[in-house]
Parts: C-alpha cells; sequence; structure tokens
C-alpha cells in the first residue's frame, strides 16, 4: 500500500475495553449499582452486611421472588403482566401443604416420612399451577381479556382458595425432605459445594470454548485470545468467591452439638461444617439456565421475542400468538408451585399471608433487572440481579433500623427511577 493509500483509507476505530469483551452496558450499571449498595450498607451497619452470614441469608431469601422473576420476564416481554403470582403461590402452598400433611397421610396410608410424600406433592403442586396458568392464558389468548384484569381477578380468587383449603389455619411440620429446598434446612456442605463449583466453572469455561467456536466455524467476528482470557477470568473469580464465601459461614457449635447427641455421638472438639450452597439456590441456578436456554436457543424463546417485538407482524408470519400466551402463564404457574415449595419449605409450614406483595416484587425484579413494559427485550439474569438488588436494599434498611412503611416507600422510588433510567437510556443509545 502506498503512502497516498494510506491517507484514503479510513482510520479503524480503537474499541474500548468493555466493547472488546462485548459485555452488556445495561448489565454492567446493575452490577455497579448492586456493588455501591452493599458498600453503602456495609459501612452504614459496621461491616455486617457483607459477612457470610448475611450473604447466605440474602441468597436464600432471594429465591423465591427471583425464580418467579424469570417466568415475568416472558410474559412482559409479549407485553402481558400477571398480578396473580403471590396469590398462586399460595394456593400451590395450601395445595402443597394439605396434600402432604391430610391426603397422602390419611387418604391414601402413605405414612409420615415416607420417601415418597415430598416427591408427589411437588409433582401436585406445579401440576395444580401448571393448569392454573394456562387457565389464565387461555382466557387472555383466546378469548381476549386483558391480561391485567384476568390476572387481578386471579390475585383475589386464588388467595382465597387458599384460605378455604387450609381453613385459614397454618399447616406444618411439613416434609423434613421437602424442607431441605428452603435453605438453611437444605445445604450441600462445603465438599459438595466445591464439587458443584467447579462443575460450573468447567461448563462456564466450555461454554465460553465452543461458543468462540462455533463463531469462527461460520466466519462471524470473535474477540482477541486476550479479552477471552479476560472473560474466563472474571466469570473464574465470580464461581470460585460465590462458592468460598458460601462455605466460610459455619454451622453454629450449638447446632451441631444437638445434631451430634441425636445420634448418639459426641461432638469432637474443634470441629467446625461449613453450610455451602443452599440446595435452593442451586435450584435457582438450574432454572436461570433453564430459561436462558429457553430464551436464546429454542423455537419457542425465539417466537416469544418475537411476539413482544411486533405481535402483529408476529401473527402474520405463523406464529399461533393465542397458543403462544396459553404456553407463557402456564409456565409462570409452574414457576410460581416452585417458588410455593422454596418459600414454604422456608418458613416450615404454610401460613396463609405466604405469598403476600410478591407479585410487586417479582414484577419489580424484572423491571429493575432491565426488561422492557413496552414489550421485546429482557433478560432472565437481569430478572435475578434486579430481585436480589431489590432484596439487598430491604434487608439493609432492616440492618440499619428504617422502619416498614419507609422501606416500601424507598423501594417503590427506586422501581420508578430504575424505569425512568431504562427510558433514557433507550432513548439515547436507540435500543429497542
Amino acid at each position: 500500500m502506498t503512502h497516498s493509500e494510506a491517507e484514503l483509507s479510513p482510520a479503524q476505530p480503537r474499541k474500548s475495553f468493555v466493547r472488546t469483551l462485548e459485555l452488556d452496558l445495561r448489565l454492567l450499571g446493575m452490577i455497579g449499582a448492586f456493588a455501591i449498595l452493599c458498600i453503602g450498607f456495609d459501612l452504614v451497619t459496621g461491616g455486617r452486611f457483607l459477612t457470610p452470614r448475611n450473604i447466605f441469608n440474602l441468597t436464600i431469601q432471594t429465591v423465591s421472588v427471583a425464580i418467579m422473576a424469570t417466568g415475568m420476564v416472558f410474559v412482559i416481554v409479549t407485553r402481558h403482566i400477571d398480578l396473580s403470582v403471590g396469590a398462586l403461590l399460595a394456593t400451590c402452598s395450601a395445595v402443597m401443604a394439605m396434600t402432604q400433611t391430610e391426603i397422602l397421610p390419611n387418604m391414601l396410608g402413605l405414612g409420615l416420612g415416607h420417601p415418597l410424600i415430598p416427591w408427589v406433592t411437588i409433582a401436585f403442586g406445579i401440576l395444580v399451577g401448571t393448569l392454573i396458568g394456562a387457565f389464565h392464558g387461555w382466557l387472555v389468548g383466546y378469548l381476549t381479556i386483558p391480561a391485567f384484569i384476568v390476572t387481578l381477578g386471579g390475585l383475589l380468587v386464588w388467595r382465597n382458595v387458599g384460605w378455604y383449603l387450609t381453613s385459614g389455619k397454618t399447616i406444618g411440620p411439613l416434609d423434613p425432605t421437602f424442607m431441605q429446598f428452603g435453605g438453611i434446612n437444605g445445604t450441600l456442605g462445603a465438599g459438595w459445594s466445591w464439587i458443584v463449583g467447579l462443575l460450573a466453572l468447567a461448563a462456564a469455561l466450555y461454554g465460553l470454548w465452543t461458543s468462540r467456536k462455533n463463531k469462527i466455524r461460520h466466519g462471524f467476528s470473535v474477540k482477541p485470545l486476550w479479552a477471552e482470557g479476560v472473560l474466563a477470568a472474571l466469570i473464574s473469580a465470580a464461581i470460585i468467591g460465590f462458592v468460598a464465601i458460601l462455605n466460610a459461614y459455619e454451622v453454629p457449635a450449638a447446632r451441631l452439638k444437638r445434631d451430634f447427641e441425636a445420634q448418639g455421638l459426641t461432638l469432637p472438639e474443634g470441629y467446625t461444617e461449613a453450610y455451602g450452597i443452599p440446595i435452593s439456590v442451586l435450584l435457582l441456578i438450574f432454572i436461570a439456565a433453564a430459561m436462558t436456554m429457553l430464551a436464546r436457543r429454542t423455537r419457542l424463546g425465539r417466537y416469544i421475542f418475537a411476539t413482544g417485538g411486533n405481535p402483529d407482524a408476529a401473527e402474520l408470519s405463523g406464529i399461533n400468538t393465542r397458543l403462544l400466551t396459553v404456553k407463557i402463564f402456564a409456565l409462570m404457574g409452574a414457576l410460581c408451585a416452585i417458588s410455593a415449595v422454596v418459600a414454604s419449605a422456608r418458613l416450615t409450614n404454610h401460613s396463609n399471608d405466604i405469598g403476600t406483595l410478591d407479585e410487586l416484587r417479582v414484577i419489580a425484579a424484572a423491571v429493575i433487572g432491565g426488561t422492557a413494559l413496552s414489550g421485546g427485550f429482557g433478560t432472565i439474569y437481569g430478572a435475578i440481579l434486579g430481585a436480589l438488588i431489590m432484596q439487598s436494599l430491604q434487608s439493609g434498611m432492616a440492618m440499619v433500623g428504617v422502619d416498614a412503611p419507609l422501606q416500601n416507600i424507598v423501594v417503590g422510588a427506586v422501581l420508578v427511577l430504575a424505569v425512568l433510567i431504562d427510558i433514557v437510556y433507550r432513548k439515547r443509545t436507540g435500543v429497542a
């Protein structure tokens, strides 16, 4: 190339570090806000907020809302809303509580503690949640009743159906195996937590490698190797750090002593044991991975986002948008039932106020996580991060001593601010 040709050739713009890594700017913004929030509360509480114990509690408190938020992403993406998720959770919880304490032991002869009780209970609860969700979807999709009205009615109906199923009573104690899905009652321990963490790390690195390999095979541009290495290092640090923090929370000596005495053993001096990853958190990770795969790699996922982007065009292209609506609400119902397992197991019983205001928390988590209320855009990881931000905000304010009414005021203000920031971001960047 001659000197004159070099002068005429357009200069290649140098990409920024973040753009080279191809990271989602909205995700980075949420992570930054979350980090500032956590550091701020840790300073105000004298270092009590970022302790392994509090982080462990934050994770198990977030799971129930986060699971439902993954389904709410699909609902909002297709330009609908579901106000009944908290009430549906309560009904599913009531159904599962009565199934394991009354129906299976008394009617089917399965004694208390029978190994089939928790699994039959969970399967029946998910079936009930799926059918109720599908019914909502049928009303919205085929009878064209607005989702707002259908689910507002569902909020009133299912909250009180749950009350009638239990005659207004608290039902418990629940099956011991069932309660292992509640958090502190079911954890993997240090050894298995490290095994799961290393398997997750291997899967993440394999995903990065196969993604790069597929891009090269199809002729797409790829990140520089150093950028792939930085991304792999960040993922590795996040996974290993998360497992290490949860393993740093040790079981109290008094509880260990009771457990040893129950087995007729003596607690050895100096013996310690870590909680590790809660089973409920492992369940959330599995659901998040499955929902992400559903959104990105399946025909159903493509149909959901195409319908949200332009419903008329999607219908003209041959997508059965009515049946799609039924499927989305059925999935939302199934996730409500799974959340009911986690919520009731964490409480160790079914109570009539379970899931109260969860519909607002779930919608807020999805919106704070970047799901567009106008439809067409949303991410599963964003919704989970939104749920974690909300739970951290509430827990931090509680630790500081902020009373409940003011907590709700702050959460409401944060929700409105998050939507405003998202609107401004979309206008400036031209993102749909």
